[in-house]
């Protein structure tokens, strides 16, 4: 019997198996290999040694023998292969490497890794280029590296893997949710509560599937939990930090639209219209400028701390608001008459 899971944004496979009342002893990596449709043992070994395989609740070796009943679950890293990658030697804002990892800084506007209508010109390209030399890299797979990934018009901190034990333990990092992600996004309107949680199912919405929406009910879409704390009071507008929990697709976007705060020109989710302020043509004409600055959401991943794969040892890393997020978000200080200072909360 077999169960799969994954998730859109989080770029892992969850399996779990139960081994027939019959099950001659068998290695495990063969069972594996042998349910496992374009899975190579080479993989299956890998994530045995990364300790993201469990008989019984348990981590095994891949030598371990299979038994009548066993319950066998496994966390790979990352989808199977569908196209050519293509290496291109395209600029990446790298903040950070090492043998084991790479930390990049991604521009709105790029998309993380090929998919149908954006083949060329990802970071998953510019990165294939840059560790050509890895082995990782030139096995053709289509998300080499990758654990997790942000929307196209999301700037922001990545981790990306340069080694197979890397690549598994990261992975087991974000499925067991122990990687801390913060992000600022500007959004529409004023929090009558400076802190709260938003929760609610996300899945993908019935009717418009390139949109996510919150489901009230726990029959559909997937828990979700998003913590934010309000940054800065910009009367229309408010700068907020967000702490997830989970990662779902478009879960911040889609939370802060579900209590009536979208991202500021958030087209996808409404945010792209005039939804809080005055009817004079001056301040129409004020946000319409602000959009223009800024022609993607006001949403950035400011900040990524996980354990180092290799050495255990903690990693943080935090990174500077693009700079035309910084021009609008001043642009609403001076427009609201505050200062920085006096926007930001007492602590």
């Amino acid at each position: 019997m077999q169960e799969e899971s994954n998730d859109h944004t989080e770029l892992y496979e969850h399996y779990n198996f139960i081994a027939d009342k019959g099950q001659g002893l068998l290695r495990l990596d063969k069972f594996l290999s042998n349910r496992l449709e374009n899975i190579s043992r080479n993989k299956i070994q890998n994530a045995a040694k990364a300790g993201n395989i469990l008989v019984n609740s348990h981590a095994v070796k891949s030598s371990y023998k299979v038994k009548p009943l066993d319950e066998i679950s496994i966390l790979l890293p990352y989808p199977h292969r569908d196209f050519e990658l293509i290496p291109e030697n395209i600029s990446v804002n790298i903040i950070y490497e090492d043998d084991s990892l790479i930390v990049v800084n991604k521009e709105a506007g790029m998309v993380v890794h090929p998919g149908h209508g954006n083949y060329t010109g990802t970071l998953v390209n510019a990165l294939a280029w840059h560790l050509k030399d890895l082995p990782l890299f030139q096995k053709g797979e289509i998300r080499p590296g990758l654990v997790h990934r942000i929307d196209k018009d999301t700037s922001g901190i990545l981790v990306i893997a340069k080694t197979e034990l890397a690549l598994n333990k990261l992975a087991r990092q974000f499925y067991e949710k122990t990687v801390r992600r913060n992000y600022h996004a500007l959004v529409w309107g004023r929090f009558r509560q400076v802190e709260g949680a938003i929760t609610g199912n996300i899945g993908r919405s019935p009717r418009n599937r390139l949109k996510m929406q919150v489901f009230t009910g726990e029959e559909s879409g997937k828990p979700a939990v998003t913590n934010y704390k309000v940054i800065e009071d910009l009367g229309y507008v408010s700068l907020v930090e967000c702490r997830l929990e989970t990662g779902r697709t478009h879960q911040i976007r889609v939370h802060m639209a579900h209590i009536k705060h979208p991202v500021f020109n958030d087209e996808r989710y409404g945010g792209n219209r005039i939804l809080r302020g005055t009817t004079f043509s001056k301040y129409k004409q004020f946000v319409e400028n602000c959009f223009a600055l800024m022609p993607t959401h006001a949403l950035h991943a400011k900040s990524l701390g996980f354990k180092h794969p290799l050495t255990g040892k903690d990693m943080f890393f935090d990174s500077e608001l693009p700079g035309n997020m910084l021009q609008v978000i001043e642009k609403w200080r001076k427009y609201s008459g505050k200062s920085a200072d006096e926007s930001f909360p007492s602590k």
